[in-house]
Order: structure tokens, then C-alpha cells, then sequence
């Protein structure tokens, strides 16, 4: 007989570590204070600034408010133990996750896109003159109600999100676009794209918005150019033919221009930010976006706070867990009772408690390097492989009793399992069996008794009125193995008369 002992418990053990004389909140604030948690804090907030101003940019930032919530909400019946929420969030999160993605899509591809991109160095200084030029057009088309559109590209590439259009290399002017955007032109209504300090193409067509940031009240080149500064880091100039004003777009917003100064300011700030222009020797940083970076870092701290704490939310619990057994000697069988389940009773984390219950893990039972007899099996949490921080307390059953017996080989008849009788007068007058037995591996033990034949799967006579040939499994009992190693297909002919 073998016994299994839990080597673990024998150990010696480990002296506490310092955190553990500590309360929760002094513990909390001593794990806050090692630099691995600043690492990860800081860069979980500046995922969130990243995703938030992307999301706020391409206008679904009410989606991801939603999901902020929703989160909250999760976060909040964890801490209070609801089980009602809990079951529901565990549920339905893989479906969820999935639903993200796809409505997400657009998104998530502007997100990666962005990560992976190279930005290449500062372009050689292209001056003022141009920007000069462009506030004193666009004024006077305002004061002429002459709708145009003029895009100045940024970092990111915009050939994908524009269609259409004519190619033009010509040095701006204000004559050259006033007779672009006049309107016996045939690209007045398209948008002129303008790079490298050239006009690089006229009449194209822009991308509608479609976020709800704007008013139905603003015309279709309004719409264009809020989508464009949404999919990409563009600035876009409309002038509003029926209004006669300048709006600027970058960013997913937009802004009204008054003077010729304050867009010709409005294209400079915008090209030295995109590295096109030298910047000035004060770099400043914009109050609203200092105001998201701090937002940022206080929830990625309120996130990595909880989830901290639910780590150390010690829980018992109680659960089922399967039985794996591994395959015996080849001259041994196991016969007699063969439990398949046992309850387990542990203590850890109550994440990962709750994990486990979710996904249960299963007792592994070594059979290969057992003898013959009876093995008394001690389950510990060898058998188990819990993960880290959890402890197995109790078992139920606290031991396994299992029985190998010595196998032989024997040739025994295949029986057919005839149930029922033939409809009406018929009577069997022949059953031929094909083959006609096999050979098996029989354990040999006081549990269990040798078998004088195998039987077939069931054969039900009222539905035979002819002679027939069927095909049929053979059943034994698990501790009966043929010997090579696969169960023959039998062919039974019945004849009748």
C-alpha cells in the first residue's frame, strides 16, 4: 500500500514579510509607494489620457463614459459582495468584450495606428508668408458669402479619408484661390488641400462626421471638415457661404475665427505644434489638458486601489472539483468505486477564489507508478495546482481508497443483447455473430467477478419482420480492456422463419 503525503506541510515556515504586520490602509499605501505600482499606475493613466483623446476626438466618448459607469457600477458590487451583479458581470463580460471590438472597430484601428506610428523629423521651416496670406483669403471670401474648404494635413496620412478630386502643384495666392473656390469653378465645392506650402489638390471630397457634435444647422462643408479633423490630426478652414463666417477644425472641434490675425495665429500654433514651424522658446501646456492628465492618473489610482484591495479581500470557500485519473500499469485495472468528485474547501484572494470557482480546476490521480492492492490517496495541494496566495484548507472526502487488480488475458464469447420478440408468428431461426469473440484483459479481484461473455449494444426484435444484418458495439464494464486496445465492430445476422 502507498500513501500520498503533502510535502508542503512538513516546511518550514517563511517568516512574515513586513507589509503583513500592517492594517490595509498602511499596506495599500506602502505597495502605492514601491516604484513597480508607480510604473504601472503611470502607465494605466496614460492609457486612459491616450484612449480618452482619441475617443474624444472621433466624438464616441459618451460610448466609453458608458462603459466608465458600468465599470464603476462592477467595481462597487465586488467591494459589497452583491452576487446578483457579480453573476451578471461574469456572464455576460466575454460577450461584451466582443461587442466593444466591433463597435469599437473604427476606433480601436485609429488607436493602434497612432501607437505604431513614426513621426518623421521637423520639415524645413516654411515661414509665415503662407499662413499671412490664407487669414486675408479667407476673410475675403467671408465678406463675399464664397463657401471653401482649405485642409492643411498634419502627422498622420489623410489619403485614405479623402476621394475625388484634381491634382494641382501651384504655389498659393489669393487670386489663384478665389478663382478655386468661385462658384462657375468646377471644384468650387470640393476642399483644397494644402501642403508643403503648395496647393496640392482642389475639388476633393471629405469624409461627412459622424458624431452628433454638430448642429443640423451648419451645411454639408461644415460636416466634411468636422470629419476629417476626427479621423485624422488635420486642420480644416470652412467659410460658410450662407453665414459668411470662418471656422476652424482640428482635433474633433471646432472654433470661430474672427480676424485675419487670429487665423493666420490659429495656422501658426497649429505648425509649430505639428513640428512644421520652430516653436517659440515657452512651451505651454494647454489648462484642459493638465485638467484630463490629472483626472487620468486619479482613476488609473482609484482602479489599481481596488483592484489591490480585492486582491487582499481574504474569502473561504467551498468547491466541486472533478477527478482526473491518469492511466494504470498495463498488467493492473482499476476496479470497484472510482469517485469522480470531490469538495474542496479553500482560502485565498477573492479574485482568485472567484476565478476558480468560474473555472474550477480538476485533482489530478497518478496511476501510472501504482502496484497492485489497495492505494489510500491523500489529496493536497500537490493534486490541485491552486495558484499562488491560495491555500488548500479541507478536502471532503479528506482521502481516496482505490483498488488495482492484477489483469489477465482471456478469449470470451460476444453474446448478442436480444430484447423483445419477433412481430406476429416469426420465430429466429439462425443468429450469427461476426467475430465471434475476443480478446480481453480481465482484472482479476474479489470486486469483481470474470464475465463468462461480452455483450452488444442492444438489438430490439419488433422492428425485424426479414432476415437482417446489423452492426453493433460492444459493452463492458471500463475495467475490461481488449487487448488490442480497440473494441472490434460485430456484424450479427439474424435469420427468421
Amino acid at each position: 500500500m502507498s500513501v500520498y503525503i503533502d510535502k508542503q506541510s512538513s516546511a518550514s515556515i517563511p517568516s512574515p514579510r513586513k507589509e503583513e504586520h500592517m492594517g490595509p490602509a498602511e499596506s495599500l499605501t506602502y505597495e502605492l509607494l514601491t516604484w513597480r505600482s508607480g510604473l504601472d499606475i503611470l502607465l494605466i493613466s496614460f492609457g486612459l489620457f491616450f484612449l480618452y483623446r482619441t475617443l474624444l476626438r472621433l466624438g464616441t466618448w459618451k460610448i466609453l463614459a458608458g462603459i466608465l459607469l458600468a465599470l464603476m457600477v462592477f467595481i462597487l458590487a465586488n467591494a459589497m459582495n452583491l452576487k446578483g451583479i457579480e453573476w451578471i458581470y461574469h456572464n455576460v463580460s466575454n460577450v461584451a468584450v466582443l461587442g466593444l471590438i466591433i463597435i469599437f472597430q473604427p476606433e480601436l484601428r485609429k488607436i493602434l495606428e497612432k501607437a505604431v506610428s513614426v513621426s518623421p523629423g521637423r520639415l524645413k521651416d516654411q515661414g509665415t508668408d503662407l499662413y499671412e496670406m490664407t487669414g486675408e483669403a479667407l476673410v475675403k471670401l467671408a465678406q463675399k458669402h464664397c463657401g471653401a474648404i482649405l485642409v492643411f494635413p498634419g502627422r498622420e496620412p489623410i489619403r485614405d479619408k479623402i476621394s475625388g478630386g484634381y491634382d494641382l502643384n501651384a504655389t498659393p495666392s489669393i487670386p489663384l484661390i478665389f478663382s478655386i473656390f468661385d462658384t462657375n469653378s468646377p471644384g468650387h465645392d470640393g476642399a483644397v488641400i494644402i501642403k508643403n506650402g503648395k496647393l496640392t489638390q482642389f475639388g476633393v471630397r471629405l469624409p461627412m462626421s459622424q458624431s452628433t457634435r454638430l448642429s443640423n444647422e451648419l451645411g454639408t462643408r461644415h460636416h466634411a471638415a468636422m470629419g476629417l479633423a476626427e479621423q485624422t490630426d488635420s486642420l480644416v478652414m470652412v467659410v460658410s457661404e450662407e453665414r459668411g463666417k470662418v471656422s476652424l477644425f482640428v482635433n474633433g472641434e471646432m472654433r470661430p475665427m474672427r480676424t485675419a490675425n487670429e487665423i493666420t495665429e490659429a495656422l501658426i500654433q497649429y505648425q509649430r505644434g505639428k513640428g512644421f514651424l520652430e516653436r517659440n522658446s515657452v512651451f505651454k501646456i494647454r489648462k484642459r489638458t493638465i485638467f484630463q492628465a490629472v483626472v487620468s492618473l486619479v482613476i488609473a489610482v482609484i482602479f489599481w486601489s481596488s483592484l489591490t484591495v480585492a486582491k487582499r479581500e481574504i474569502v473561504e470557500r467551498v468547491l466541486p472539483v472533478s477527478i482526473d485519473y491518469t492511466t494504470p500499469p498495463e498488467d493492473l485495472a482499476l476496479v470497484g468505486e472510482k469517485p469522480n468528485e470531490v469538495k474542496v474547501y479553500l482560502s485565498g484572494p477573492k479574485s482568485d477564489i472567484d476565478n476558480l470557482a468560474n473555472n474550477p480546476p480538476s485533482i489530478k490521480i497518478d496511476l501510472s507508478k501504482m502496484i497492485k492492492g489497495v492505494q489510500t490517496i491523500i489529496i493536497t495541494s500537490e493534486n490541485l495546482r491552486l495558484p499562488k496566495g491560495v491555500t488548500l484548507l479541507d478536502t471532503s472526502p479528506q482521502q481516496l481508497k482505490l483498488s488495482l487488480a492484477a489483469v489477465v488475458e482471456k478469449n470470451l464469447p460476444i453474446a448478442p443483447q436480444i430484447i423483445g420478440k419477433l412481430p406476429g408468428t416469426l420465430k429466429i431461426k439462425k443468429i450469427t455473430v461476426t467475430p465471434n469473440s475476443v480478446l480481453v484483459a480481465v482484472p482479476v479481484s474479489k470486486e469483481e467477478k470474470i464475465p463468462t461473455e461480452i455483450l452488444t449494444t442492444p438489438i430490439y426484435l419488433e422492428s425485424i419482420s426479414t432476415d437482417s444484418k446489423l452492426f453493433c458495439k460492444i459493452i463492458a464494464r471500463p475495467s475490461i480492456q481488449p487487448v488490442s486496445k480497440r473494441w472490434p465492430d460485430v456484424e450479427v445476422f439474424i435469420e427468421v422463419k
